[in-house]
């Protein structure tokens, strides 16, 4: 294979991306470019929310005591580690999203008053006709410097997979920081958002045609395995 990974989204997903890509056979190295740090919030009445709106396992994991009172709430999460970390917590998960978390929202039967727990940095969401929903902060995401793995983005072999929108800034950033040459790294992303936010001047930019990580690790292994089809410009459908 041409290309050795990157993934630098913050732990625990870091670990659980680099175990799904290595049972792909996937050559990757993990670096958290970012830490999660949790923000405290206020915990609305509970007798006024029907259901959590969970876009992250962080949410769950962040989530601190006033979680313990909406324990009888039931749960519809992004995707299935969203929902793990939900079980893990003691909640009911009454829908599994596969494609990001608008499509979920868009299948919550009305009426309906949802608390989205989210971090600071969050997509904007469009409820349909009679769901509605707050929204609380509870983490938010630390950028982290990139020196450990200068060498590996200086070889001109390296894919980096990038899961969230302020990771793609930040690591634009710190390749200007450090000199590294945009023209010699690729980029994997998770959705076409996420693309633009590492702006322009990559030796390619592909996003994945759904916005899971089963889907960006599959375009990851293509790209491994038939290298020279990489293009200058975004791939992939929104």
């Amino acid at each position: 294979m041409a290309f050795h990974l990157l993934a630098l989204r913050p732990e625990p997903g870091l670990s659980a991306t680099l175990g799904k890509a290595r049972a792909l056979g996937l050559p990757i190295t993990g670096h958290a470019l970012s830490a999660i740090r949790p923000v405290g919030w206020q915990c609305p009445e509970p007798a006024t929310i029907d259901a959590l709106l969970i876009g992250s396992a962080n949410a769950i994991l962040h989530a601190g005591p006033d979680l313990a009172r909406l324990v009888a709430k039931p749960v519809y999460a992004v995707g299935e580690a969203t929902a793990d970390a939900a079980r893990a917590a003691g909640l009911t998960v009454a829908m599994t999203g596969s494609g990001g978390l608008q499509g979920v929202l868009d299948e919550i039967p009305a009426p309906r008053h949802l608390l989205r727990i989210a971090g600071e940095e969050h997509v904007p969401l469009t409820p349909p006709p009679g769901v509605t929903f707050d929204t609380v902060i509870a983490y938010r995401s630390e950028p982290q410097p990139l020196d450990a793995v200068v060498n590996l983005l200086a070889t001109r072999k390296t894919l980096v997979l990038l899961h969230s929108a302020a990771t793609a800034r930040h690591f634009a950033a710190e390749c200007d920081r450090l000199g590294l040459e945009r023209q010699g790294i690729a980029l994997a992303a998770l959705g076409p958002r996420i693309a633009a936010a590492a702006g322009e001047g990559w030796a390619a930019i592909h996003t994945a045609p759904h916005p899971d990580e089963g889907a960006l690790l599959q375009l990851a292994f293509d790209l491994c395995a038939k290298p020279r089809s990489i293009p200058a410009t975004p791939t992939g459908q929104p």
